[in-house]
């Protein structure tokens, strides 16, 4: 039923109107300082702009962001900064997928064709460098050992990236964005608590940027 329910809602943000206002190829050139930093020390980022997507408001906050089974019962509400700073470096992926869905359904931006392929290759490499990594074990070959190897270097080094990426271009520009540091700000207020999670609306309501007047037209990067 639960699994059901997450599709239902991933191919809900597929017909959202909105695009991100950068995508994950030009991210690097958009804000270089702060992808190093995102790069370098990924759970501190994913906690600031956590914090910075519930405008500063921790009250808000729930185990990530409402979109797993374990929210709202890790007594969040009692220690919110203590439950973030666990989950960002114990579920750290699942800490920057949760902020991007957050957002996602705050702002309606819908789910690009080239940022799932990128994040599907991301994980494709981590279950090829597992797999190999038990062939490895089983077989004892050295080749095949040092092929686990590499591959898991990669995947890690892509996961990295992706993730750093990911903070940056899903995250952090879409907020500046959102607070006007790239012109004058959206029309635009801080969404009621009940409205920061999304999954129990089939239609999303118009909350964060003004409704387009087009698919695709007015926000984001174009695919044309």
């Amino acid at each position: 039923m639960a699994s059901q329910q997450h599709i239902e809602k991933m191919q809900l943000r597929q017909n959202f109107r909105n695009l991100w206002h950068s995508d994950l190829f030009s991210t690097i050139q958009a804000d270089t300082p702060y992808c190093c930093f995102s790069l370098w020390c990924a759970p501190c980022v994913s906690y600031l702009l956590r914090k910075r997507a519930l405008y500063d408001d921790l009250s808000r906050y729930t185990c990530c962001a409402g979109y797993m089974p374990c929210s709202g019962r890790c007594g969040e509400s009692k220690c919110p900064e203590l439950c973030l700073g666990v989950e960002v470096v114990c579920c750290f992926g699942n800490s920057v997928a949760s902020t991007r869905f957050l957002l996602q359904d705050e702002f309606n931006i819908q789910t690009t064709q080239c940022d799932n392929c990128i994040i599907a290759f991301m994980f494709v490499l981590q279950r090829l460098a597992c797999i190999f990594s038990i062939i490895a074990l089983i077989v004892g070959n050295s080749e095949i050992r040092q092929a686990s190897q590499l591959l898991s270097c990669l995947a890690d080094f892509v996961y990295c990236t992706v993730c750093a990426c990911m903070q940056v271009k899903l995250h952090k520009i879409e907020m500046d964005k959102r607070d006007g540091k790239f012109g004058p700000q959206s029309v635009m207020g801080v969404p009621r608590v009940q409205q920061m999670s999304r999954f129990d609306q089939q239609v999303p309501p118009f909350v964060g940027y003004a409704p387009q007047p087009a698919y695709g037209q007015g926000y984001g990067y174009s695919h044309s």
